[in-house]
């Protein structure tokens, strides 16, 4: 009695969260033609800095995918998400992997996220952790793949990613630690930022180092560098 009560609580709680983000899904196909202004990620962290005192400015110019070096590109995807021009939005055997890790650890620290995957919680999510958040963030990187073609999420993406304290966008990341446009990023400088996302607010001189020469090695072994490069 009490496992069919189990049960019928189960499929309960999980038609109603399922209403829930169906009832609470935001209408991505306006992205085919407008760029966003501002991210939830963003104006989470401007409420942040607000609590903390510190006035920093925002600091965002956005740019067409063609204004956007090659390197960094090509590092992002690498460091990133190497099957994204292959996968519909989430990476299943990584997802798979990540929830092993959650399971066997008892916490959420491993996301599985794919580059989709962190558009839709940027753009439109909080960044805890909980499996609901998860879900609605899975849901919704499956709808930017059906309405945007691959390089506009990734173009949108590469605009808007948390890349220093209030600094989004590659065109933004480039000028503020290379003092140049995104377009004129070379391999080094671009294998730096992209070295920087997984913490950019927080990332130490020795683990920086040590993960842009691990994206420049990957990078080499996928053919995206030259002998000569």
């Amino acid at each position: 009695m009490k496992r069919i009560l189990f049960k019928s609580l189960f499929v309960t709680a999980l038609v109603g969260s399922i209403a829930y983000i169906y009832s609470t899904l935001p209408d991505v196909k306006t992205l085919k033609t407008k760029n966003p202004q501002s991210t939830a990620l963003m104006e989470l962290r401007d409420q942040e800095y607000r609590q903390k005192g510190n006035k920093i400015p925002r600091q965002q110019i956005w740019v067409s995918y063609g204004a956007i070096s090659e390197h960094l590109k090509k590092a992002v995807l690498i460091s990133e998400d190497a099957a994204f021009f292959s996968h519909t939005g989430v990476d299943v055997k990584e997802l798979q992997e990540a929830l092993k890790k959650d399971w066997e650890t008892g916490s959420f620290a491993r996301g599985g996220s794919t580059i989709t995957m962190q558009l839709a919680k940027n753009l439109y999510l909080n960044p805890s952790k909980n499996p609901l958040r998860k879900a609605k963030e899975i849901v919704i990187a499956w709808q930017l793949e059906q309405a945007l073609s691959k390089r506009r999420i990734f173009e949108i993406y590469l605009n808007v990613v948390e890349w220093g304290a209030n600094v989004y966008g590659a065109e933004a990341a480039a000028r503020h630690y290379f003092g140049k446009p995104a377009v004129n990023l070379d391999i080094l400088e671009a294998a730096t930022l992209a070295a920087l996302l997984p913490s950019p607010r927080n990332s130490r001189e020795n683990s920086l180092t040590h993960r842009r020469n691990l994206i420049l090695s990957r990078m080499a072994q996928g053919g995206y560098l030259s002998a000569t490069e």
